[in-house]
């Protein structure tokens, strides 16, 4: 019985020996997909989605006494007075690479209109450039004196006004409406200016034009001059 016994044992010993290797046989078999994946912490999730893009619409800074509107409006071709020199107006924001710079316009002062006890005069400027560009919105202006100084305060913007691009081929102009009470009939203290300083939109270099329209109010009651955003043509 003892001698029996024993050899149960061996051969249970050698059974599970077996089973063994045979296990690690298959799984060296399976190329080791019986183990379970490993997980490791830190690792990133896929990247999803895309970057934003920059808004390439973005307006850039206006110098003080010029801008433009961001209202919108759909114009027609004009001309002033059925002048060549009338550019297109649209509603389309100006480009910077399509913006007229100083150095490429002339500046000018255009005959009075008067009416309602109103002095109007047209700023006008015209490309001399050999290159199509545009204007859009107010012009900055400055009353000066032989000696370059400021006649008064900074014209204002009239409200309401609706900006839209002119666009100006070489020779064609645009003009902005420049608007003052009469002194005589105001009663606002007056100067003689020497000349008016013209900036052009977005610009910060200026044009002079010699005034030769007399009187301008400086100060006291309605001294107020106020400015129009540009139309195509001259406003003859």
């Amino acid at each position: 019985m003892a001698h029996t016994s024993q050899s149960l044992r061996r051969g249970a010993a050698l059974l599970a020996s077996t089973v063994a290797a045979l296990g690690l046989l298959t799984a060296c078999g399976n190329g080791g997909q019986g183990k379970s994946p490993e997980s490791v912490s830190g690792t990133a999730a896929p990247a999803t989605g895309n970057a934003s893009s920059a808004d390439s619409s973005g307006t850039s800074a206006v110098p003080s006494g010029t801008g433009s509107s961001s209202a919108s409006q759909t114009g027609s071709s004009a001309t002033g007075g059925g002048s060549s020199t009338g550019g297109t107006t649209t509603g389309t924001a100006t480009a910077a690479g399509t913006r007229c710079h100083t150095s490429e316009l002339t500046a000018s002062v255009g005959g009075n209109d008067p009416g309602a006890g109103q002095e109007n005069f047209p700023i006008v400027l015209t490309n001399k450039s050999g290159r199509t560009c545009t204007v859009r919105g107010y012009p900055g202006a400055a009353f000066v004196n032989a000696a370059g100084t400021q006649l008064g305060p900074d014209p204002q913007r009239e409200s309401g006004s609706t900006a839209a691009t002119v666009t100006l081929k070489p020779g064609q102009s645009a003009w902005a409406g420049l608007t003052f009470s009469n002194p005589e009939i105001s009663g606002a203290k007056t100067a003689t200016p020497a000349a008016l300083l013209v900036t052009p939109p977005d610009e910060k270099d200026s044009l002079k034009v010699t005034w030769k329209n007399g009187a301008v109010p400086v100060s006291g009651n309605a001294s107020s001059v106020r400015l129009n955003v540009f139309s195509a043509g001259t406003g003859a």
